[in-house]
């Protein structure tokens, strides 16, 4: 017997942002969602602006499962999480202990399929950058909607996200920002307009 999808599955339990007040909670299977579609857009845009040459469908894939040790530590606040080196550094063994464990949940016919998947640190580097970005953008995005809807709380998460964004340096994350952020500003007779 295997619990490997029932712990997944618990992903909608996990809130994000839990040190925030929120206008509205966002869960870690909804965040994995919009991460793994704008992690499949930044590929894309890589490949077809940028003479990228990543797997935008992998890339997607891995973003699903970015965040699944989340079901055995919790969300983190990213302040506590990168307060210094040495917390970072022991948050990041908590979280290969959580990979780990999810993993040995599965049957052994399925383990080497799902290792990429769930191990952060197998994951190739371009690929797994691409995906930071994404989560870093939709950070972004949430505080874009939270100030939308008049939640102050979010001014100086949303001023530390942009720059982490403009220091990436990366072109897909410029493209996307010109392209398509605006609309997350907006209400929905406006965008549908």
């Amino acid at each position: 017997m295997s619990y490997f999808f029932a712990h997944l599955a618990r992903m909608k339990l996990i809130n994000r942002w839990p040190l925030m007040r929120n206008v509205r909670i966002e869960n870690v299977s909804e965040h994995s969602l919009q991460v793994a579609m704008i992690a499949h857009a930044l590929a894309i845009i890589k490949n077809r602006k940028f003479s990228g040459n990543v797997n935008p469908e992998r890339i997607a894939l891995l973003a699903i499962y970015h965040d699944a040790s989340e079901v055995i530590t919790g969300d983190l606040p990213t302040p506590i999480k990168y307060h210094n080196s040495q917390i970072a550094h022991e948050y990041k063994k908590i979280e290969q202990f959580a990979q780990k464990k999810l993993l040995d949940m599965l049957p052994e016919e399925l383990l080497e399929d799902f290792k990429q998947l769930v191990m952060n640190s197998l994951q190739n580097n371009k690929e797994y950058e691409i995906i930071k970005q994404a989560d870093s953008l939709c950070a972004y995005l949430k505080c874009l909607e939270e100030l939308s809807a008049g939640n102050n709380e979010f001014k100086l998460a949303k001023k530390r996200l942009e720059k982490t964004l403009s220091d990436s340096d990366s072109l897909e994350i410029s493209y996307f920002m010109e392209n398509f952020v605006s609309g997350f500003k907006l209400s929905l007779d406006e965008i549908s307009n």
